[in-house]
């Protein structure tokens, strides 16, 4: 009988030690997940940060970033709290197992104090033999109830790590559809963009082109004003030097309407006919026109010679009247 309790007891030791390493290596598969997960999440910010270098970040792909964050952090505190119940199971396991084997003792100190107490090593009581299968049983009893707990913990941390598996793959789905979303914006903002720039452009020549025409034609009429400008001056030139002239006496250049009336007025008095024409400078007065150059000569020195009048610095002048210019 005492070969079977150490038997039995290290059943006991060897199942909980198969449970101990059991729950150790899956901590360090869950850790190992983790951290195989926080580079991509550190991936997926990149990702995030290099879209918002290229322009402006919006308020959704922020609100996808805290979300990731949050996720995150979810996810730590799951494993956290898994690995304080895999303690907390390994020191209960421990606990059972410190129980079981002071238990063993004092049962075997029990039958021995009994078995010297009968002086019989061969023979067990038969409440003795009750009492092994009544501990048996209970150990049964918590080794199933240990494997179930643990088994409800790792279904708890499938269904966990399913959900965190579902969440990635749904905010990655989110921000692969706003990153297409992002690109159409962008795409239909480069051709509004462009559509502006060619209609701007063509503003532009047109602009550059009505400038040309109103450029050209100023130009034209500016060349047809000087051609006729030119045209009048040499038809004048030519009247002077070729054309019908007629010789008369200037005998006064009036500043105002006036005075060239009242100089008028005091030849027209003496019989002479007067002509005016108005200049840059003035009004002239002139007497005339004579038939020849040595008619109007003597009209000149006539007036000169007249005290009344008072006009000695009177001169003769081939004019052009300026109906015939």
């Amino acid at each position: 009988m005492n070969n079977k309790q150490r038997w039995m007891g290290g059943v006991v030791l060897l199942g909980g030690g198969v449970l101990l390493a059991a729950l150790l290596l899956k901590g360090k598969e869950e850790i190992h997940q983790n951290q195989s997960q926080t580079p991509e999440m550190a991936q997926v910010e990149q990702q995030g940060q290099g879209a918002g270098k290229m322009s402006s970040l919006t308020v959704d792909v922020e609100t996808e970033k805290r979300l990731l964050e949050e996720q995150r952090r979810t996810r730590e505190k799951s494993v956290a709290e898994q690995e304080a119940r895999a303690a907390e199971f390994l020191a209960m396991q421990q606990q059972a197992e410190a129980d079981a084997a002071r238990k063993a003792a004092e049962e075997y100190a029990a039958l021995n104090a009994h078995r010297s107490a009968q002086q019989s090593s061969d023979n067990i009581p038969p409440e003795l033999v009750e009492d092994e299968k009544a501990k048996q049983k209970r150990l049964a009893e918590d080794k199933l109830a240990a494997q179930k707990k643990l088994e409800t913990q790792s279904a708890q941390q499938k269904a966990d790590q399913a959900r965190i598996a579902a969440d990635k793959q749904k905010a990655e789905a989110k921000r692969k559809a706003d990153a297409q979303k992002e690109a159409e914006r962008k795409a239909h903002a480069e051709a509004e963009k462009k559509a502006a720039d060619k209609k701007a452009a063509e503003a532009k020549q047109q602009a550059e082109e009505k400038r040309k025409a109103e450029e050209k034609h100023k130009a034209e009429e500016k060349r047809k004003a000087e051609a006729k400008k030119k045209a009048e001056a040499e038809k004048a030139r030519d009247l002077l030097e070729n054309g019908d002239k007629q010789w008369m006496v200037q005998v006064a250049l009036a500043a105002n309407e006036a005075n060239a009336d009242a100089v008028a007025a005091k030849l027209r008095a003496k019989g002479y006919k007067v002509t005016k024409s108005p200049t840059s400078k003035g009004i002239r007065i002139m007497v005339g026109p004579s038939k020849d150059r040595d008619a109007a000569d003597a009209t000149r020195k006539k007036i000169n010679s007249d005290a009344s009048l008072n006009m000695k610095s009177a001169w003769v002048i081939d004019w052009v009247p300026l109906d015939k210019r």
